[in-house]
This record gives structure tokens, sequence and C-alpha cells, in this order.
């Protein structure tokens, strides 16, 4: 069904301050929230903590008082939705098992906004970070079994392979490398810019969540693995956010924003089973409904232009969460020794020998690669590492990992596919 938020009025804006019962008493159980209930509460989180960041940086580069009002009050109502929906997880869930929630949105989402999204060059770079969101699923829920004997089916339900992807030790690059060519904001779809603007969100607080929580645990090689992966999730934000046309002005990114939290509000709204949560979601749209209204007549007033130009007349769904298990194996298979060069990809065969990203290898790796220690460690206490997924992908691991490490800028405790192999022969006894 077709739905205008502009044709909407919302929920007035001198009706959306809360009480801090409100804004803070609510979480879910994690032994019975579904899967989806979860990513969905990570990636709004997200969402919210990108629009309040942006608003504040706005405010510093405009003497506009009606602008400035305008994101005085509504940088004070993201930040206390942005506490809602984070705290909606309660305190007995771990660091690691929050963590495998984050990468089962970074890989589900990613997956879906590919499949979703009408520029080749943008899918090919959303297929591209999937992979690596992929590999890092894998390799933390292996410490999520040492550290708290968790499988990691317990957290994503089934509904997200987890084996490995394109090995994490090759993740990291020369960060020019990751710049992509950004979009024309005169002919990009409003699905372009939202599934951007959504897939940065969620990338960039996974990224801060990393930081903010890593030091937690007091296991060395899992401190390294939380650092080593935040530094690829900073690579992430830096190739998505390259892909925004840069000369779209304030009042536009404006527009953009509240667009992209009007959107993920409505998809999970109509997505959501629990009805305690969806009744947070429409809540939350309501009020977003208002702030893209008024964001509209702003950008009508400094730009003497129609929004609609920009977002449409409908809104987009750029969240949807269901199995991606197919298209991700399917990109697995055609992609996992693939490349990040500067505004395009290339395969390892195709790499020049001075591939800027190899030296980058080199000294983050020179003392061994925390991931890489991850496998080495779970097979020598456990005799295993821990993979859920279908008999046919497993009797793929081998082969798959083989295309995917490179002879340039291994790590001194890389595994191999020789050692992996007998892991592997271990597990399946």
């Amino acid at each position: 069904m077709n739905f205008n938020p502009l044709k909407e009025k919302g929920l007035p804006i001198e009706k959306q301050i809360r009480t801090w019962h409100d804004i803070a008493h609510r979480k879910y159980n994690k032994n019975d929230v579904n899967c989806y209930t979860r990513t969905r509460q990570i990636l709004m989180n997200g969402i919210e903590i990108e629009a309040w960041n942006f608003k504040h940086n706005f405010a510093r580069l405009t003497n506009h008082q009606d602008t400035l009002e305008f994101l005085a009050q509504t940088k004070r109502i993201e930040d206390a939705q942005q506490a809602t929906v984070n705290w909606l997880a309660p305190c007995d869930q771990s660091v690691l098992e929050t963590t495998l929630g984050y990468e089962q949105v970074a890989v589900d989402l990613t997956a879906w906004l590919a499949q979703n999204e009408p520029d080749p060059y943008v899918k090919e770079t959303f297929d591209f970070g999937l992979l690596e969101d992929f590999d890092h699923l894998y390799r933390y829920a292996q410490w999520a079994y040492m550290v708290h004997g968790i499988m990691p089916d317990d957290i994503v339900q089934h509904q997200t392979d987890v084996m490995l992807g394109r090995p994490t030790q090759h993740h990291h690059n020369c960060n020019i490398a990751r710049l992509r060519k950004h979009y024309d904001k005169n002919t990009a779809t409003p699905q372009t810019k939202v599934n951007i603007l959504t897939v940065l969100s969620g990338e960039q607080q996974t990224h801060n969540y990393y930081a903010e929580h890593g030091f937690e645990y007091g296991n060395e090689v899992l401190r390294e693995t939380y650092a080593e992966i935040k530094d690829i999730e900073e690579e992430h934000v830096t190739m998505y956010e390259s892909l925004i046309d840069p000369t779209e002005s304030l009042y536009e990114k404006l527009l953009m924003h509240e667009f992209t939290e009007v959107c993920t509000y409505h998809n999970c709204m109509e997505d959501e089973l629990d009805d305690d949560m969806r009744k947070i979601w429409e809540q939350f749209l309501d009020i977003e409904i208002n702030h893209l209204n008024k964001a509209a007549d702003l950008f009508k007033k400094y730009e003497n232009r129609d929004p609609e130009e920009v977002i449409g007349e409908t809104v987009v769904h750029p969240c949807h969460f269901e199995s991606q298990k197919e298209y991700v194996s399917d990109v697995l298979n055609e992609e996992i020794d693939k490349r990040v060069i500067k505004h395009d990809f290339a395969y390892i065969k195709d790499l020049p020998d001075d591939w800027a990203s190899y030296k980058v290898q080199e000294i983050s790796g020179k003392d061994g690669s925390p991931t890489e220690q991850t496998i080495s460690i779970i097979a020598e206490q456990r005799g295993k590492d821990i993979v859920c997924t279908d008999d046919k992908m497993k009797s793929k691991m081998p082969s798959l990992l083989e295309r995917g490490l490179q002879e340039k800028g291994l790590a001194p405790d890389t595994v191999t596919v020789d050692e992996y192999k007998n892991i592997q022969k271990n597990q399946l006894k």
C-alpha cells in the first residue's frame, strides 16, 4: 500500500516530550525475543544516532533561526527515542550475545538492500560489504561459545548461516581504496538514497558498539578481535558514506535523514510480530512524520524546491528482515576472492603487486591476526570450530577458504586450508 508521509500530520512537536518512565522502562526478554525483533532494535538505535549526530553538525553550520529552533527541539526528541530503542536490550544480555545480533543485522540487512537496490554500482558495494560482515559473525560465534557457552543459533535462530566468509584478516585496506563513486543527487532514486543511509547508520553504530564495549572482556585475543573488526567497520563507514553525493545541501540531507527515519520505522511497524514493540515503532513513526513535514517546510523555504523531487510520493522499504541464506551463499561462491580498489573492485589474481592494501595488511598483521587466532584457539580447546549451516555448505568450506586466502599480506598465524580440513574432520565426527 502506498503511504505518502507528506500527506500525514504526525504527532505535534509539543506533544513529543515523554516521561522518564516511558523513555527508559521497557526491555525485551532475551530468552524468547524473536531474532528479527532484536535486529530491528539494533538497527533503529543506529538510525536514531545518525539522525541526532547529523542535526548537531547541521546546527553548527547554520545561522537560520527557525532552522536552529527546529534542530534544537528535535535533537532532544531523537535522543530520547534513541535511549528507548537502545535500552530495549536487557541487562542480562552479554556483549557477545549483542554482538551476534549486530552481525546478523549486517548480514541480513545488507543482503536485503542489495537485492532491492536499483543502482548496479551501489548493489555491488553492498554485496562486497556483505561477505565481510558474514565472516565477522563466524569469528564472534567462536568466542560466544568459548566464553559463554552460547551456540550462535540461540541468537540468530537458524535464520542466518554461521560459517567463514571473506577472511577477516584480508579486510584491512588502505582506506583510500574504500572510496566509491558517489551517486548523482539529481538522478538517484529515493530507494538508493535511503538504502545507503540505512546501511551506513547500521555500520556506524556497529563500529561504535565495538569501540565502547570490546574492552569489557579480559581475554587479550578477544579484546584484539574487537579492535580488529572495529577497524573494518570504520572502513565500511568510509565506503558507504562515500556513495552519498557531497553536493547535496544541508537542507536536502536533513530531508533525507527524516525520510529515512520515517521509512525505517514504517518498515519496522509493518513487520513487527511483538505487540509491545510494534507500539513503539508506531509511536516513533508518528513523531518522525511530524519531523519530516517540518524539514520539508524548511527545504521549500530555503531551497525553493518541492520535497517530492527528492523523496518521491511514497515510503520505500529499506529494512525488511528475513532469512537470506540462499542469496548470501550465492554471493559467497561468486565473490569470496574479490577485493576493493579505489572506486572499483578486482579479484585476487588481478591485483597489482603494489596494491596499497598489501602494505597495510603486512603491518597490521605483523604480530598475528586475532581473528585467525580465534579459530586456532577453539580448535585447540574444543577440537572444532562453530559452524551453523547445511552439509552442502560445510563441504564447500575448505575450497572457499582456499579461494579466499591471498598469498601476500598473510598473518603469520593464518589457519591454512590443510589445518582447517583437520579441524573440520574433528567437527564432523
